[in-house]
């Protein structure tokens, strides 16, 4: 089949590469960087795009070797493809003169990853704090809360938080330069001042930001000068009311290595816990992650099945999931539980079923009937509370691997009898009673949900 050779004739093949794009490097990156590219000239070999000349350097480095990919995929192996840039037109010049054009903003940014994005970060009931907060700074950076300071163990989001907040500000911020670093790069950075002499020019590169965004601050404790170096650079930038966000495996109180000065200077901000999803946010993660990469997975209990085995990493979340989708492409077998167990069981075993605790169950069915606890195991017979000790004993009885005695002890050292009695009482009435019978059947629902999500 022979390639096109004229731009107009390009059409259906740039439609094809520019989709692909859009899948690889996701919504929010594409429109910001790649929606606005146009073909140029088009020769059969060499495909030209033409990019707003401000964007034009930073498209070329940063997505110059995906696109060329997406090119090679639509039109063949041999393509080439190169950048040139728009005119500028109007008050465009003026404009930049006034104020510092994207370029000059991206001189501050070291690797800024377009696909961490407020858009790809599913939210939970354990991160949603990390995440508003993260969004507010950047929507009002300097104003929000500063310093923001994450805290999660590795692969529970905040990378991604910290980048989301770059990209947003980027895309939305007017004129604020960001720059976002680890530790680590700022140490080399720093240490290569040093022996260069040019402590000004990195004074410059770290306080004339908007934004500072500072990854894996655990790592600055026992450098004594990048400490001393980081504290007055943190002074700088807060003074002026310029915004930092830093992440850490650990809470600041935590950081035994690190001053006591700086300590505080983290804790006088927001600290933002994030901790291990719940198997919801498990679920959601993983459907995103599989409709970002057009993976088709008929089977639901895949996704189960990898969020039930691993519980306490988004990385190794996704992690599992490529792993299963490339056997599938090695080996062309269906992607199912046989296929994804095969994968799995290696590195991350089913795990251990444990029966549901005594106390948890009368936790449970004191809430559902809006008694206490303390009722449940006193010697009132009022009915309010005689039906629900019941319940609650039946459903110890039917869920734990308690004997009868070891259940009337749980409730107020009652003995074997009254416990047989309760179940017996619970058998007959649910027997008659549609409205008991749907009670104690959501009891038991509930409880193994809950039994279930401790297990993952």
């Amino acid at each position: 089949m022979a390639l096109p050779t004229q731009t107009d004739e390009l059409v259906p093949a740039w439609r094809e590469i520019r989709a692909e794009l859009r899948r690889l490097v996701g919504e929010p990156a594409f429109d910001i960087w790649l929606a606005p590219l146009e073909v140029k000239a088009w020769d059969g070999v060499v495909l030209l795009l033409q990019a707003p000349a401000p964007k034009q350097r930073w498209v070329a480095a940063r997505f110059g070797r995906i696109i060329e990919r997406c090119a090679h995929a639509a039109l063949g192996a041999g393509i080439r493809v190169d950048f040139t840039g728009g005119e500028e037109r109007g008050g465009a010049r003026a404009q930049r003169d006034e104020q510092p054009d994207l370029l000059t903003k991206l001189e501050h940014v070291t690797s800024l990853n377009p696909r961490y994005s407020f858009d790809q970060f599913i939210i939970g009931r354990t991160n949603h704090l990390a995440h508003g907060a993260s969004l507010a700074v950047a929507e009002h950076p300097g104003q929000a809360y500063n310093p923001l300071f994450l805290h999660a163990p590795p692969g529970l989001g905040k990378t991604h938080l910290l980048h989301a907040i770059g990209n947003y500000i980027l895309a939305f911020g007017a004129s604020a330069s960001v720059r976002y670093t680890t530790v680590e790069a700022f140490t080399n950075h720093f240490i290569t001042a040093l022996n260069t002499r040019s402590l000004d020019g990195f004074k410059r590169a770290y306080r004339d930001v908007d934004v500072l965004l500072i990854d894996d601050v655990q790592f600055l404790a026992s450098k004594a000068k990048t400490e001393e170096e980081f504290f007055h650079t943190f002074n700088a930038l807060h003074e002026n009311g310029r915004q930092l966000v830093l992440t850490c495996d650990r809470l600041p109180r935590q950081l035994a290595g690190l001053e006591e000065r700086l300590r505080e200077r983290f804790e006088s901000g927001l600290v933002a816990n994030i901790d291990p999803p719940d198997y919801a946010t498990r679920i959601a993660i993983l459907r995103k992650r599989a409709a970002l990469d057009r993976i088709a997975i008929a089977d639901a209990d895949v996704l189960e099945m990898i969020a039930e085995r691993i519980t306490d990493n988004v990385r190794a979340l996704e992690g599992a999931l490529i792993r299963i989708v490339a056997h599938h492409s090695l080996t062309s077998q269906p992607i199912g539980t046989e296929l994804a167990g095969t994968v799995l069981d290696g590195m991350y075993p089913p795990p251990r079923a444990s029966a549901p605790s005594i106390s948890g169950i009368q936790t449970t069915v004191a809430s559902y009937y809006d008694v206490t606890c303390d009722e449940l195991l006193s010697s009132t017979r009022e009915a309010r509370v005689a039906w629900p000790r019941q319940v609650a004993i039946q459903l110890a009885r039917q869920h734990t691997r308690a004997s009868l005695h070891e259940i009337g002890e749980a409730f107020g050292g009652r003995n074997h009898a009254t416990v047989i009695h309760a179940c017996k009482r619970v058998a007959d009435r649910i027997t008659s009673d549609p409205e008991a019978m749907q009670d104690v059947d959501k009891l038991g629902l509930l409880i193994r949900s809950q039994q279930a999500d401790r297990s993952y």
